[in-house]
């Protein structure tokens, strides 16, 4: 709850400063000083794609527009939560605490999980239990999700055209100066879609270990090993593949099952396709900046990325649904270190951000 009274505090500081700019005719506000136009950025290292080459692709006025609207108070029903609540940059848009925290100090079911690299999806499958088609669709279901931003889209919508500027942007990014959830959404998402993380020492790795004359350092043979057991003994690569290390489908590694009761706390994707082998199961999560994202799992029940090696190396939970790609693994302990430290070598750059001084008033 910290952070939503941070973020509270710095929206009462914003509104004051804002309002004093507009009486005093400055041609240039501090919301805009402090969120300039910016040429859309480039994938890092490792990310293959261009955002430029999507179907609707961002432009710098979306992507501006999207990263006051991510960062505003204003969209919950009490003006104390964001999108930066829960999904905060200095946790690669992940979160440190086992599940959500929204309006009234309301606790969710799941933790925040990341959406860094997910302008590119194997899948379109967001959410945990992909309930959501779209990064759009995504950035909408929170503020009306009566525990986290407790709004309506109608509501949020009157709050910001009765603000004095936000048209103004909405007409640089979309034409016209019409405020509509669609473009809402649009413009969150345009500003997640630039949040790549890449450049990571194991991308390096792969950069420039083919290369006439490349030495190994003992870095660089350290990501090798683990990168060998990751994609053998181990088995990693069986779920978290690709450039974001995630297969964008749904497993049930026997997370939240009671064996006393015979049930799950929370089914997980069974609740979107009914389907009983979905009973239980939940999106692979990416690995990339995956140690900035403890505690670990749908619900936040596994403290450290080395416990979460060791639920995968037992043979996950045993229950009724349990995927057939979890079994044990018999790693060593020295394996299982390999393995986390391999992880940690994920850890990339270009995500970063900060919460914008001033907003649009």
């Amino acid at each position: 709850m910290y952070k939503c009274l941070v973020l509270t505090a710095i929206s009462v500081v914003i509104v004051s400063t804002a309002q004093a700019e507009l009486k005093e005719g400055a041609a240039v506000p501090s919301w805009e000083k402090t969120n300039p136009l910016l040429p859309v950025p480039k994938p890092p290292l490792g990310i293959e794609g261009s955002l430029e080459a999507l179907p609707n692709p961002p432009t710098s006025k979306t992507v501006r527009l999207g990263r006051w609207l991510y960062f505003d108070t204003r969209l919950s029903a009490d003006n104390t939560v964001a999108c930066a609540s829960c999904h905060h940059p200095e946790n690669a848009f992940s979160e440190l605490t086992p599940v959500s925290t929204g309006i009234r100090g309301q606790k969710g079911g799941r933790k925040a999980p990341s959406f860094v690299n997910q302008a590119w999806t194997i899948y379109p499958h967001f959410f945990w239990d992909g309930r959501a088609k779209s990064l759009e669709e995504q950035a909408l279901g929170p503020i009306e999700n009566p525990i986290e931003m407790g709004n309506t889209h109608e509501k949020m919508l009157k709050t910001l055209r009765e603000t004095k500027t936000y048209s103004r942007y909405f007409a640089e990014a979309f034409g016209t100066p019409e405020i509509t959830k669609d473009r809402v959404a649009k413009a969150i998402a345009d500003y997640e879609r630039t949040r790549m993380s890449g450049n990571s020492p194991y991308d390096q790795w792969q950069e420039n270990r083919f290369e006439d004359g490349y030495v190994e350092s003992d870095r660089d043979a350290a990501i090798r090993k683990g990168f060998e057991l990751f994609n053998g003994k181990a088995e990693c690569n069986q779920c978290h593949l690709g450039q974001n290390f995630t297969d964008s489908l749904f497993h049930n590694l026997g997370i939240g099952w009671d064996e006393k009761a015979k049930k799950f706390a929370d089914i997980g994707r069974f609740e979107i396709s009914k389907k009983d082998e979905d009973k239980g199961a939940f999106k692979t999560p990416t690995l990339r900046d995956v140690s900035k994202h403890a505690p670990y799992m749908h619900d936040g029940s596994v403290k450290t990325l080395k416990a979460s090696v060791e639920h995968y190396n037992k043979g996950g939970t045993p229950n009724p649904h349990l995927s057939k790609k979890i079994k044990t693994l018999k790693l060593t302990d020295a394996e299982v270190d390999l393995l986390v430290k391999f992880m940690h070598s994920l850890d990339g750059e270009g995500y970063m951000d900060t919460v914008p001084k001033a907003f649009p008033q």
